[in-house]
């Protein structure tokens, strides 16, 4: 017989238990790359919001992965509301970051990839153990958590450093009852690396892996930008025409937030297509809006080019399909309030993003 359904039939879940109870609903569990990767994210958004030229991520052989990064530091002073510390209240609360002020541009990220105060803290629910160093104003700091997020080891100064000198490391040891498999995929972590050197012009992106006593080291870091990069991936003796290139970024005065916009890269090959786009540095593999308005864009441009030199042959229409079919690119957008298809964020929904890129 069912039990009686009562109020001691429902059950509360606080803090990080909904993470633990349904990580799938927060993260891709095939592995633990995502929740890395929300790490790898914060660093990336110190970087693009000029506060970080240095980014390092090292594969331990204990099967932890330590983030690090020359930005400003997370911030340890009490925070006004939560009455503790700010690192511990950004990695274990689900709905806590400096991400989230996005009205007027003038927040502490003016653009990242959407609300990071949800990643972060998923990724010291799913680990059994997570340790975080900060340097700031002159101090280093360190905190410790375990088994999915309890404070371990409290907030405290262990050492000093020159003023001028500020970072995060965060290092990860993920737990493995979570993920179908505890490896990192090394190849896919290089790419999503090299991937935001791209986007990051000018920025270190260093990889180490840790293979019994010997480091393997991978350093990424482009000049060239897209350009480069799409080139490496359709090779000029495979291209049909030239890499185009281009970026343009709102004003303020036309509708959109002051520096919303998109730098891309395009050209068509007769041997099938390529095609990666970002939105604030994070790849969206599934593509969305701002994809769907770079293809218009392009469309446009091309149509209004035939028809104003009457390259078209009488009666023939030209189709977007016939532009965009074999056209291979690199789109990188900046929103200043994305919205994703899920917390993975591989899709974008933002509507206005079509018009945004096609109009750029």
């Amino acid at each position: 017989m069912a039990k009686d359904y009562n109020a001691d039939s429902i059950k509360v879940l606080k803090g990080l238990e909904p993470v633990r109870a349904r990580p799938g609903m927060y993260t891709r569990t095939d592995s633990p790359l995502h929740v890395i990767q929300e790490v790898i994210d914060n660093s990336a958004d110190e970087a693009l919001a000029g506060h970080a030229t240095q980014i390092g991520v090292r594969l331990c052989v204990d099967g932890s992965v330590r983030v690090s990064d020359d930005g400003r530091g997370i911030p340890v002073e009490l925070h006004p509301q939560e009455n503790e510390p700010t690192v511990v209240v950004v990695l274990t609360r689900l709905h806590a970051g400096g991400k989230f002020d996005k009205t007027s541009g003038e927040g502490a990220y003016a653009f990242s990839g959407g609300l990071h105060g949800v990643g972060v803290s998923v990724t010291n629910a799913l680990a059994t153990r997570l340790a975080v160093t900060v340097k700031r104003d002159g101090q280093i700091y360190e905190v410790v958590f375990a088994d999915g997020g309890k404070v371990s080891k409290k907030l405290a100064v262990i050492g000093k450093c020159a003023r001028k000198e500020s970072g995060t490391t965060i290092q990860v040891w993920p737990d493995p009852v979570f993920f179908d498999s505890p490896q990192i995929p090394e190849r896919e972590l290089a790419r999503l690396l090299r991937a935001k050197a791209v986007l990051l012009p000018g920025v270190t992106f260093r990889l180490e892996i840790e293979r019994g006593n010997a480091v393997d080291e991978h350093v990424y870091c482009y000049q060239g930008g897209l350009v480069d990069y799409l080139s490496e991936q359709v090779p000029p003796d495979e291209a049909l025409v030239p890499v185009f290139a281009g970026e343009a970024y709102a004003d303020g005065s036309d509708g959109f937030a002051k520096g919303e916009g998109a730098a891309w890269a395009v050209t068509w090959a007769e041997s099938g297509s390529f095609s990666e786009s970002y939105v604030n540095l994070i790849p969206t593999l599934q593509g969305g809006t701002h994809e769907a308005g770079l293809r218009a864009g392009v469309f446009d441009a091309v149509k209004s080019f035939a028809e104003h030199h009457a390259l078209l042959p009488r009666g023939v229409q030209l189709r977007q399909e016939d532009v965009s079919g074999r056209m291979s690119f690199v789109l990188s957008t900046r929103l200043l309030d994305p919205q994703f298809q899920g917390q993975v964020k591989e899709k974008l929904n933002s509507r206005e993003a079509v018009k945004l890129v096609s109009t750029m």
